[in-house]
């Protein structure tokens, strides 16, 4: 159990200090709609409009009805993950996490996992994709190895290549570049 609270306080600062970073650096905005509880409260242009991250509401309830309706049961460090912050936008050197807005984080989730590339090549497969990675496929969970996390290629179909031993490796790692 201790192992895990300090996953849980590294995971924190890592996602707090790129957040942090993208706001300092006014990246933190985008052409769409935010909701209002994400919305700064300076906006200075009509069309982009700057977001800032909020606490996670997600619950434990909420993750084991998704894990259900999915037949997914997310690791350990992925929940902290997504029971620490609300965003829009999170990139973490060659990463982009799956958006993680207030009241759609769900359904950006799922459209990750289901719709980003067709089921047939990753979720049925066993890989659970969570994140894209730069321009060459996608960060996924790896269901036959203890949800490692793999990169898919999505030039090559069936080219799945081991890059972390968990989800906490793969942001302590990637925060290091």
């Amino acid at each position: 159990m201790e192992e895990l609270k300090i996953d849980k306080e590294n995971i924190e600062q890592i996602i707090d200090k790129t957040l942090s970073f993208w706001i300092e650096h006014k990246l933190n905005q985008l052409p769409c709609d935010i909701e209002d509880k994400m919305l700064a409260p300076v906006q200075p242009d009509e069309e982009w409009k700057f977001w800032i991250p909020i606490e996670s509401t997600v619950t434990d309830t909420e993750l084991q009805e998704l894990e259900t309706e999915t037949g997914f049961v997310f690791p350990e460090d992925f929940k902290i993950f997504l029971k620490y912050k609300h965003f829009y936008e999170l990139q973490i050197a060659e990463v982009s996490f799956c958006s993680h807005p207030l009241s759609t984080w769900r359904a950006c989730l799922r459209e990750m996992m289901f719709d980003t590339y067709p089921k047939e090549f990753l979720f049925d497969k066993g890989y659970v994709p969570f994140a894209i990675y730069s321009d060459w496929g996608l960060l996924c969970f790896d269901t036959h190895n203890n949800n490692t996390i793999v990169r898919w290629d999505h030039e090559i179909e069936d080219s799945f290549e081991y890059q972390y031993k968990n989800f906490h490796e793969l942001l302590t790692e990637i925060s290091k570049a």
